[in-house]
């Protein structure tokens, strides 16, 4: 839904890819240095340090919006870039699902935490892998980014969880779950319009 509503952030984008550039660093370093915080944010997920796992993850979450941003600014947007970024997005979300299983987050809803959390991942591949397989078989010319749940959407209920979790442990499965949910619904809306 955020991702159709991007050229409202434009001016955002822009702005930050000034400032960002200034530093020097290539968008390439951005993505890289993304991994590298969202692997801090593990660590003190698997401590149970929810304030410190969600301040890193956050920080991770902005350098990957950044290196964009800075790509764009400089004008150095490249296929490479573009396919390092979406790699990097995976791990990102997978490196911090993995590191929910570490807490002790109770059963819900008949199922076990860790089967809810794995939905979640694997809404998240495959909302990402029904737009690349689309398009690499033909179905489509331009990439689908429609559907309910974007990268936007998932990295804010991620974070929503971490923030809940800070408070009760037990209220960060309400985002895991709907994540879980939207995200798989997402992935099925793409399929259904590439196959349209």
């Amino acid at each position: 839904m955020l991702e159709e509503k991007r050229e409202k952030f434009k001016k955002i984008s822009e702005k930050m890819g000034e400032a960002f550039a200034k530093l020097g660093l290539s968008p390439n370093q951005y993505t890289l240095f993304s991994l590298f915080f969202v692997l801090i944010s593990f660590y003190f997920l698997t401590s149970k340090n929810l304030v410190l796992a969600l301040i890193f993850f956050v920080i991770a979450s902005v350098l990957d919006f950044i290196d964009g941003a800075v790509a764009k600014f400089l004008k150095r947007e490249t296929k490479k870039g573009a396919y390092l970024d979406t790699i990097s997005d995976r791990y990102v979300e997978g490196i911090i699902l993995l590191g929910f299983l570490f807490l002790p987050l109770k059963e819900f809803f008949i199922l076990p935490v860790e089967v809810w959390i794995f939905l979640a991942f694997f809404g998240s591949l495959m909302t990402t892998y029904a737009k690349a397989a689309a398009k690499e078989k033909g179905l489509v010319e331009t990439e689908i980014k429609k559907g309910f749940f974007g990268r936007a959407e998932r990295i804010i209920l991620i974070s929503l969880a971490m923030f809940l979790g800070i408070f009760n442990l037990s209220w960060m499965i309400y985002p895991i779950i709907i994540l879980a949910i939207f995200s798989n619904i997402t992935a099925i809306q793409r399929i259904y319009l590439a196959l349209k």
